[in-house]
């Protein structure tokens, strides 16, 4: 006997890093498989011309076509696979209109792997969903499945406010900055700076190389990496 067939993704993002990074992603999450990868919306359209897909990871800015404008073409053409909007924008308009498109989730780059397994598992939950609720409560506990996500919990130690500003500081700084340079800009210690540092390395937003100087050892100089928004 087997089991329930697996939820297939495509993954469209046009920083191939990135999409690399994301088919890897979903790979690792049971009930998942990455059937494929686009880096711009006409290779993706061609993509679901020929091959079924049932959920799309969607960068909301390709080259291209706004994700916004595409998921609705495909959504004319037809196409009813669901979406998971990955984007850096946090424009609170582009959500609303996204809902009428059939995007059920949204990710903020940059997200660690624990952020997007959390919304892959509780979009497998709503799409195991099936037959006939039994009244309102139970509509209402499918959607709340899908649309109140938990928090992914950061490594130990490490909190998203100050996170953000660690990445916005690096973000900021054309030329990188060192772990104490990011210390000095936030308010926090070089130690610390240096745990959200490798952190963001960790999850390709950001790289570091050595710094020589004059005497000593080199320094490590963090610059932000980036990916299209």
């Amino acid at each position: 006997m087997t089991g329930p067939r697996p939820i297939r993704v495509l993954v469209v993002e046009d920083d191939p890093v990135a999409a690399d990074a994301h088919m890897l992603y979903v790979g690792r999450v049971p009930g998942f498989v990455a059937v494929g990868k686009a880096h711009t919306g006409a290779e993706a359209r061609r993509f679901l011309d020929r091959t079924p897909v049932d959920l799309l990871l969607l960068d909301l800015h390709l080259p291209d076509v706004h994700g916004l404008q595409f998921a609705r073409s495909l959504r004319a053409a037809g196409h009813h696979a669901d979406v998971i909007a990955v984007t850096s924008a946090r424009d609170l308009a582009v959500v609303r209109e996204g809902v009428s498109l059939g995007v059920v989730q949204y990710v903020l780059k940059p997200f660690t792997f624990a952020t997007l397994r959390d919304r892959l598992v509780r979009y497998a939950e709503f799409h195991a969903a099936a037959g006939e609720a039994s009244g309102q409560d139970e509509v209402d506990r499918a959607l709340a499945v899908l649309r109140a996500p938990a928090p992914a919990a950061l490594p130990k130690g490490l909190s998203g406010p100050t996170l953000e500003r660690v990445t916005g500081a690096l973000r900021e700084a054309a030329q990188g900055l060192t772990a104490a340079g990011v210390a000095e800009a936030v308010g926090i210690s070089r130690i610390t700076a240096r745990r959200y540092l490798e952190h963001l390395v960790d999850a390709g937003r950001a790289g570091r190389s050595p710094q020589y100087g004059q005497v000593g050892r080199p320094e490590l100089v963090y610059r932000w990496v980036p990916q299209s928004r």
